[in-house]
């Protein structure tokens, strides 16, 4: 059982990968080239050092994205480095294909509706390849790097990478192409966050009552779910109460909340979203055990 699970995610993470990959091409072969839009990446990083070096793009290219491989591969291991190669020799496959299908592009006079449309796709295509445990290649290495050793949100490098080799290409293109690319990697950072966390978010309810006891046999019977007592005591009247901790899912949160009401309408109730929750029950499953008096 757990090798046919096992099986069937990597089966569904190649799938993305390949989905991914294949949304980011059409992006590009849809919006971005048909409208001359520019963006970061090792392209954009490439163009800066022609510029600067008169190195060419192509040996730029070639060099750079082998080098950012090799980091993946140290920093992020063996299994991210094979999921970056499928990428490396799938996108340009698809991108190919989709070249040569009549009526792909999309020129419009309104690059704000192509912005818009590029951004979209390429975040959702990043993210979708990124949740698979891989990446698209070249630039988007560092990011996840910087993720994994210092704890730096990937959304956030990417975008401070990509502003930063757009703003270098203002020493030789039209600013205004620039200000639309660095337009364009907000869009799809922005994105990207979104998908990187969709999904993960959960609600978190601290709830402060005498009646606590019964509120967390409540959860655990009615809702299924687990919680957590903490210490607390109440800032004016001094009572010892543990504070009952417990996270759910939007949907259970207004079910939630009734039963807290109705079984003690003084309840003091605390709500928050929280990003990411990791453990039984979510990203692990249930184990039912004989509580231990």
């Amino acid at each position: 059982m757990e090798k046919r699970d096992n099986w069937r995610k990597q089966a569904g993470d190649l799938t993305a990968i390949l989905l991914g990959n294949a949304l980011y091409a059409l992006a590009v072969a849809a919006f971005v080239l048909p409208n001359g839009l520019i963006t970061g990446g090792s392209t954009g990083l490439a163009l800066v050092a022609r510029h600067l070096w008169g190195v060419p793009v192509e040996g730029f290219v070639a060099v750079f994205n082998p080098a950012m491989f090799l980091l993946g591969l140290w920093a992020l291991g063996g299994r991210f480095a094979l999921t970056t190669l499928v990428s490396s020799f799938w996108y340009p496959v698809i991108f190919g294909l989709l070249q040569r299908v009549p009526g792909i592009a999309f020129p419009t006079e309104d690059k704000l509706l192509a912005v818009a449309f590029a951004g979209g796709m390429i975040g959702v295509s990043i993210g979708v390849v990124i949740r698979a445990g891989a990446s698209t290649g070249g630039m988007d290495i560092p990011p996840l790097v910087l993720q994994r050793k210092a704890g730096i949100p990937v959304s956030l490098s990417i975008y401070a990478f990509d502003f930063a080799i757009l703003l270098g290409q203002m020493a030789f293109a039209r600013r205004e192409e620039v200000l639309y690319g660095i337009l364009l990697v907000l869009v799809y950072t922005l994105v990207l966050d979104k998908v990187l966390l969709l999904g993960s978010s959960r609600t978190q309810v601290k709830v402060v009552s005498a009646r606590y006891e019964e509120i967390r046999q409540l959860i655990l019977r009615e809702l299924d779910r687990g919680c957590t007592l903490m210490e607390a005591e109440t800032g004016f009247c001094g009572n010892r109460w543990p504070m009952v901790l417990t996270v759910v899912s939007g949907r259970e949160l207004p079910r939630l909340t009734r039963i807290i009401q109705e079984l003690d309408p003084d309840a003091f109730l605390v709500v928050s979203r929280v990003t990411e929750v990791r453990g039984r029950g979510f990203t692990l499953g249930k184990v039912y055990r004989q509580r231990e008096e």
